[in-house]
């Protein structure tokens, strides 16, 4: 592809079978961009939505809100797994547990819980990754988390599974949530699909598929996209050229944070309220 240098906010769907890397290396080659990061990865496995920020937008990245998550999972019951997924060997087999076990341990789950990482999980430990360790047998003993689980919604349930939609934070692990409700639920279970349907105010019903980024075509969301939660503020040209300069200004929108855009609401700079002024701290346009 050629012409401008690209920034902006892409969506993507991303299938089963390829990692969240393999979509930013796709994403490259497609946009002609190096500098593409993603807002949260996605188990190579699962499906659904990536948050791709391109070019100069990558700066953003401190700024984009991805809280909270909302997965669609399934749940196999009468199994674990080595690594709490289906791509892993069975560990544990356990009778299928009844309904009013697992509402229980559903509701054991909601809320703020510590939870212990999978064995295969990018966790370190003395510089260790949790995966590299468990691969060679040696796996680590990881330290729970704080996370927090806000709602559980059971969408079809069976003997042997149950379809559910999660919503949580950032930082937690479905297939830990799958595990643990098996165990809770007096048996054994495994995450046998995880679909990601929101992240923050990003949904996967507004992003594009892989084949898209192969093509080409796709054209990028603007970088105020990315910043949907943010106070705007409008500069003039004097306003402009002093923020280029990371030079306060005015404040005249409310928040502790603001996105400051120009005329056509092309945005300049992502800003923090000191008094009742703007100032500068991440500026997308060159001085």
């Amino acid at each position: 592809m050629s012409g401008p240098p690209a920034d902006g906010l892409l969506l993507v769907d991303k299938p089963s079978g390829v990692t969240s890397h393999d979509v930013v290396d796709i994403a490259r080659r497609g946009l002609g961009e190096r500098r593409i990061g993603h807002a949260g990865t996605l188990d190579p496995f699962a499906t659904g939505l990536l948050v791709l920020l391109v070019g100069r937008a990558t700066r953003l990245m401190p700024y984009v809100d991805g809280e909270p998550k909302v997965y669609e999972a399934t749940i196999q019951f009468g199994a674990e797994t080595d690594t709490d997924d289906p791509t892993g060997e069975r560990t544990t087999t356990a009778p299928l547990p009844q309904r009013d076990a697992v509402e229980r341990a559903i509701a054991a789950l909601t809320g703020a819980i510590d939870q212990v990482p999978p064995a295969y999980s990018a966790k370190q430990v003395g510089g260790r990754r949790a995966y590299t360790a468990a691969r060679r047998g040696e796996p680590l003993v990881l330290s729970p988390v704080r996370i927090a689980v806000h709602e559980w919604s059971v969408r079809d349930f069976r003997p042997e599974s149950a379809q559910v939609t999660i919503t949580c934070t950032g930082g937690t692990y479905v297939r830990a949530l799958a595990r643990d409700l098996g165990r809770l639920a007096g048996s054994a279970a495994h995450l046998a699909s995880l679909r990601r349907t929101r992240s923050g105010p990003f949904e996967v019903a507004d992003a594009v598929p892989l084949d898209a980024l192969r093509g080409g075509t796709l054209s990028l969301r603007p970088p105020l996209d990315a910043l949907p939660t943010l106070a705007v503020d409008t500069l003039d040209e004097s306003g402009v050229a002093r923020v280029r300069h990371g030079m306060p200004v005015p404040a005249s929108a409310p928040g502790a944070r603001g996105a400051l855009v120009d005329q056509a609401r092309a945005l300049v700079a992502v800003a923090e309220r000191v008094g009742d002024q703007w100032q500068p701290r991440v500026v997308l346009r060159d001085a």
